[in-house]
Order: C-alpha cells, then structure tokens, then sequence
C-alpha cells in the first residue's frame, strides 16, 4: 500500500468552491488523490445523482490541470474502498466545530473498523469557509446566482437544470 496516495470521499451535491479547494491542495500533497463521490446522497433534495456529480467533478477536475487526481464511485464502506484501492489515507474537510463533532465520530468509527487507514483533517481557505452545499442548493432552488461559490463546469449544469425545470 501506497502512502502517497489519498481519498478525498463525499456527497459533493454539487461540489462547492470550498470542494474543490481541498481537491486542489491535497493533489499537492499527494502523488495521487482519488475523488470518491457517494453513490447515493441521505440528504434530503439532492439536486444531481451520482453519475452526473461525477462527471462535473471530473470536467473541473480536467479543466484545471489536475493530472494527479481521479473521480471514482463509492458505492461501498469507506474502508473497504480504500482497502480495494490501496489507500492508506482519508482526507475530510473541516470548516466549523460542528464539521468536526461529525467527522471526529466518523473518522474513530472508520479507525476501529480499519486501525491501517488514517483521516486527516483540511480547512477550506478562510474566504470559503462557510459555503455549504446545502446551501447553494438553496439558492439554485430559488433560481439565484450560485456562480460565487461554485466552479464554472457546476455553476454551467446549474443553469442547464434550472432551464430545464
């Protein structure tokens, strides 16, 4: 198993601004970071199922350089996604202490399930920090401007299904 490579899972309906931060330094960090995009989201109103959030992913992920960086499927545990990939490391996002009561109680599950697999934690740049995808998808409901917290490629199939409704 590699060290060098990490994965960086979530929901990423849609993928944020603040996402795409951590997608953009941990691909720095590492040789190789794996983007894992659940395949189904428990939160309620999802706006994009899987195969789509994917593909945006991967069209931001292509547009900027990121030749480190691949957009993969979880469909299954966490930690035996990471066991099938080879990955050693988890890399959550943190941006308020309420992120991290949550993400403290995953990563300690993920641990006993897993004790080989480590989480580490990022924040967003601080200019970020309070974007939530909950959030734009409250405002793409309403039909407002989403474009200052999302990337070009979401913000471009914002609009095609805002169009579309």
């Amino acid at each position: 198993m590699s060290a060098k490579t990490a994965v960086y899972p979530g929901t990423f309906d849609p993928m944020t601004l603040g996402h795409f931060d951590l997608i953009t330094r941990a691909a720095k960090l590492y040789d190789r970071l794996i983007v894992a995009v659940a395949a189904t989201s428990a939160k309620n109103g999802a706006l994009f199922d899987a195969e789509h959030r994917i593909a945006m992913i991967r069209e931001d992920v292509a547009n900027a350089g990121l030749e480190n960086v691949s957009v993969e499927m979880l469909d299954t545990l966490l930690v035996d996604f990471c066991r099938s990939h080879g990955v050693r490391t988890v890399i959550r996002g943190v941006r308020v202490y309420s992120d991290f009561e949550y993400e403290f109680q995953m990563a300690l599950t993920n641990r006993r399930m897993a004790p080989e697999i480590e989480t580490l934690f990022m924040m967003p740049s601080e200019s970020l920090a309070y974007v939530t995808a909950s959030t734009v998808r409250e405002i793409a409901r309403y039909g407002g401007d989403t474009s200052p917290f999302v990337t070009p490629a979401v913000q471009k199939h914002l609009h095609e299904r805002q169009a579309a409704n």
